[in-house]
């Protein structure tokens, strides 16, 4: 369930929400973080649920020492209201068990908002691509039927690559077998594209094939990727997208002098 942080409810009537999945290399995370960042998006609540792993941390992304103590969780919404734009932020994985639940709580919860769109950022690995996979940019797309109604002239003219559908068993001529939709690594990606397909929900999937390692490279070509949609920004210019402080710890701290 939402629990706003302000005073008064929180209003999402008509605005974009972007939020990621969890999924190989956390480039849809990172993603949001650029977004936050970058656009100095302000808190207005978090999701309160039982089917993330529990934790919480200092402000990831502060700018002077008097915030910079202030305590976060793994489900948190920020808003821009100028831009009608928020954002949800998951940092912690989704329970295996409950991750059926966890979808059914997203769409409940965009439903009652009144969200116009939703925009998942997510990533698939990159080695379990087949033979029509592996031809031209690593960028994928996947949207409603609801959304496309309303965003087919936009997606035509962007020419941006669609999801390709697969063959259960690749390598091997089944003229009985259909073509199926497999997202490796991609978290609850597939289960909350198809949940909204059932429940005519506006939802696209913006998502990139990678592999672990360093991400940030990845994380910027999906954000750029998306922002030829959305315009969050005027300019892709690399320095325009602002990187939180957070990332300086993204994998770990400097190496301890005494070792040497």
């Amino acid at each position: 369930m939402f629990i706003s942080s302000q005073d008064s409810a929180a209003s999402f009537r008509d605005f974009t929400l972007i939020m990621p999945a969890v999924a190989v290399g956390n480039v849809g995370q990172l993603s949001v973080d650029l977004i936050v960042s970058t656009l100095n998006m302000r808190r207005v609540g978090y999701i309160h649920t039982d089917c993330l792993i529990p934790m919480a941390g200092n402000n990831p992304y502060t700018t002077c020492k008097e915030d910079a103590k202030e305590l976060h969780t793994p489900a948190e919404v920020y808003a821009t209201p100028g831009l009608k734009l928020a954002v949800l932020q998951i940092r912690a994985p989704v329970i295996q068990t409950k991750s059926k639940k966890f979808r059914q709580l997203l769409i409940s919860w965009i439903k009652a908002s009144g969200f116009s769109r939703t925009v998942v950022l997510s990533s698939s690995y990159a080695y379990q691509r087949d033979d029509q996979q592996l031809q031209g940019t690593s960028l994928r797309y996947l949207v409603t039927p609801s959304l496309l109604k309303m965003s087919a002239d936009v997606l035509k003219e962007l020419g941006w690559r669609e999801m390709e559908r697969v063959s259960a068993f690749p390598g091997l001529t089944d003229g009985n077998s259909e073509p199926r939709l497999v997202i490796p690594g991609g978290g609850f990606t597939k289960g909350l594209y198809t949940d909204s397909c059932t429940e005519d929900l506006p939802l696209a999937v913006l998502l990139l094939f990678c592999s672990e390692g360093d991400n940030i490279p990845d994380a910027f070509t999906l954000i750029n990727h998306l922002n030829d949609w959305l315009h969050l920004l005027d300019s892709q210019e690399p320095n325009k997208w602002k990187i939180p402080t957070s990332w300086n710890l993204l994998f770990g701290s400097g190496i301890p002098p005494a070792l040497f």
